[in-house]
């Protein structure tokens, strides 16, 4: 095997074959779950061939090989290993993930099971959005057929977001996917007074038992908490249903049910609560004098580490649902870019050629919206590294903040995500200023305190 030397310091460094519960990969790194993790040699796992970095979290032993090497390192150890689980194991990567997480773990984990099979289409209506701006910038001459088609292509993704939310869920929780997708349905229905025309004044929502009900165009939460109550009512009724009666009964009781639960009690409340979180964060992005843009900048790479921004897609999807814009996209590009500056000129510093080869490769990754390979393989090695990207990502900030940019869709930044900022000319310049000033100003600091950082870097 090409590998059997990065897979025998692997399995040497997390306390033998018999300590691995289970294993997979993803885009950059091999993540392994053990039975004991106090068995690790964090020292070994920082020195394992071929690896640009190790870190544990969310009960998971993560080692970073960059895009494509991965997947041979994967391949090599599944071989060693002799398949993906061992018999203490669920058998199914994810149910041994979330069996080591907290409560507050496995609920992000379930929001991003259940948004991110959604990114794909989500990305691509963003992109539509950003290829009809441009053409009108440019002053292609459209008639109303063609704006109409238009139209249908960048907007029908956002208007039966709930539609693709609640078969997302339902799949996710076991449930019927094609209920799921006719409840999904039945939450946006035209007899419904339309959630964005109440909005604005010109509709008025229907009143039922005293309730004032309207349709969920844009909801995220309402859908997932459908999702989540077909499925649950399904298999309670499974319990006891007949299965002669099965085919009848359990798909229309839990439609029925669900539906007027969603309309009458959940729905209601779970639309305000949404609003009031969503305005929230609303408040703090347009805080006096940039003050949340600065912020949120600065400490979006933080919450990549912990895992928890993968929820942050509700909260996106809210902003496009309300306003048609995206500003988190652009200050978390912010973000990235000063920890992409910041990591660069700290493997500018590394004396060890092959160490300075391992950590610019790690950050190529950045440049396509990947920064875990970059912050654990580089910028948290030095906290002086770390800050300076976070100083430099705020300053990203307070120039959006200038600017007043924002992105026209969700799911990918930096380089591809200049597709999201073509609707204008000067949203394009702007995004690639805001690039650079955050770059800039987390290299310079690296680079001011390089006597420091140069000492940290190579004794590790």
């Amino acid at each position: 095997m090409k590998y059997q030397e990065t897979v025998d310091a692997i399995v040497e460094a997390v306390g033998g074959e018999d300590n691995i519960k289970n294993f997979e990969h993803c885009a950059t790194r091999m993540r392994i779950i053990l039975k004991d993790d106090s068995k690790v040699d964090k020292a070994k796992a920082e020195e394992v061939p071929e690896s640009r970095g190790y870190f544990f979290n969310t009960g998971q032993h993560q080692f970073i090989f960059g895009t494509g090497k991965v997947n041979a390192v994967h391949a090599d150890f599944e071989k060693a290993m002799g398949g993906s689980s061992t018999s203490d194991s669920s058998g199914d990567f994810k149910d041994d993930v979330y069996q080591n997480l907290n409560p507050l773990q496995r609920l992000v984990r379930i929001l991003a099971d259940i948004l991110v099979p959604l990114i794909p289409a989500l990305v691509t209506t963003g992109l539509l959005m950003g290829v009809r701006g441009l053409l009108l910038e440019l002053g292609v001459q459209m008639d109303e057929n063609w704006l109409a088609i238009f139209e249908m292509l960048t907007d029908t993704a956002f208007a039966f977001l709930p539609v693709l939310i609640t078969y997302s869920a339902t799949r996710k929780f076991g449930g019927n996917v094609s209920i799921g997708i006719v409840v999904g349905l039945m939450m946006v229905a035209p007899q419904l007074p339309n959630a964005w025309a109440v909005a604005s004044g010109d509709a008025a929502p229907m009143t039922l038992l005293g309730i004032d009900v309207v349709g969920y165009q844009g909801s995220v939460i309402p859908a997932i908490v459908a999702g989540y109550l077909i499925s649950k009512i399904e298999k309670w009724l499974r319990k006891f249903v007949p299965e002669v009666m099965d085919l009848i009964v359990t798909p229309f009781v839990s439609l029925a049910v669900t539906i007027f639960v969603m309309l009458l009690v959940l729905g209601p409340i779970l639309q305000t609560l949404e609003s009031g979180v969503l305005n929230g964060i609303v408040w703090l992005v347009e805080a006096p004098l940039g003050i949340g843009y600065i912020i949120y900048s600065a400490v979006q790479q933080l919450i990549v580490i912990t895992g928890l921004h993968h929820s942050l897609s509700v909260i996106e999807l809210g902003l496009i649902s309300d306003t048609g814009f995206n500003v988190l996209n652009t200050l978390g590009t912010a973000s990235m870019a000063g920890q992409f500056g910041a990591a660069i000129s700290a493997a500018l510093l590394m004396n060890n050629k092959v160490k300075r080869a391992n950590a610019l490769s790690s950050t190529v990754s950045t440049l396509f919206g990947i920064t875990e390979p970059l912050l654990f393989g580089v910028n948290l090695r030095a906290i002086r590294v770390f800050a300076s990207g976070m100083i430099g990502g705020a300053v990203g900030g307070f120039v959006t903040y200038l600017f007043g940019l924002a992105a026209t869709g969700l799911g990918i930044t930096f380089i591809p995500g200049i597709l999201l900022y073509t609707h204008s000319i000067a949203a394009l310049i702007q995004y690639i200023i805001v690039i650079a000033a955050a770059f800039a100003v987390a290299f310079v600091l690296v680079r001011v305190q390089s006597k420091p950082i140069k000492e940290e870097l190579n004794v590790k």
